[in-house]
């Protein structure tokens, strides 16, 4: 990491009272019965006609401190959030060892059996589909294929492998009808700004690209570039929340 790199301190003081409850999402798959979840929830008694499915990237579970902060700060705006493990997490957790991630078509199952959870609990609501890295593209292939949702936000789109990106993982956003927003850092080795930028020439949707100065992939920062966590921190809410009510406006 190296002794100029500063880690985010995520999780904020609370705007309103929230709530954390522990789910279970059926799902049959390899070894897996059922996925764990999260639900940050607003106040009791308050409403929402907004809801957030927001899934985790490849190398990090759903309670990583940035989905943490993410569902917190959604929840205490008055959104609802659910959050989940994709079934190779799930496993990996209950067997204590790193485990690759499941091959797509499992993924976007599993992800599919939250959105149904999500839909249940808030059927009347406008749902969001939001996502770290590859829980964000799976989000954006689901919206390609046509699963009912109304918005999609990144926070941090994977446009290619580091290294790679002559292997640019965009070929679906002519098939996406809807807003989006991208928060990209301006050092994301999984993101050149370029492309992303001509990738999203192609975007059938509204599509919103709000870029964080300083940070790499997973937002975190130097201390040599005059920033600290608190101002990538407050730099991300407002962004994301910002783009929510013009995207959605609250009913």
């Amino acid at each position: 990491m190296g002794s100029n790199r500063t880690k985010l301190a995520w999780m904020s003081p609370k705007r309103v009272p929230s709530r954390r409850l522990t789910d279970r999402i059926p799902f049959l798959g390899d070894h897996v019965d059922a996925l764990s979840a999260l639900w940050d929830l607003p106040a009791e008694g308050a409403e929402s006609d907004r809801a957030v499915l927001l899934a985790h990237g490849a190398g990090a579970p759903m309670d990583t401190p940035l989905l943490e902060w993410a569902a917190q700060s959604l929840a205490e705006a008055g959104v609802p959030v659910l959050r989940f493990l994709y079934p190779y997490t799930e496993r990996a957790r209950r067997e204590e060892r790193r485990l690759p991630p499941d091959r797509a078509p499992v993924l976007l199952a599993s992800h599919r059996a939250a959105a149904q959870v999500l839909r249940g609990r808030f059927p009347d609501a406008r749902w969001i589909f939001g996502g770290k890295s590859m829980g964000g593209r799976m989000s954006s292939m689901l919206a390609a294929e046509g699963d009912a949702l109304h918005a999609l936000f990144f926070l941090g789109y994977p446009l290619h492998p580091a290294g790679k990106p002559e292997r640019e993982r965009s070929e679906h956003f002519g098939a996406i009808e809807l807003p989006a927003l991208f928060l990209q850092g301006d050092r994301d080795a999984l993101c050149e700004l370029p492309l992303l930028e001509s990738a999203l020439q192609r975007f059938s949707g509204d599509a919103h690209l709000h870029v964080v100065r300083g940070a790499d992939h997973g937002f975190d920062v130097r201390k040599r570039d005059g920033r600290t966590p608190d101002d990538v921190r407050q730099e991300l809410r407002t962004e994301l929340l910002a783009w929510l009510d013009r995207a959605l406006p609250p009913g």
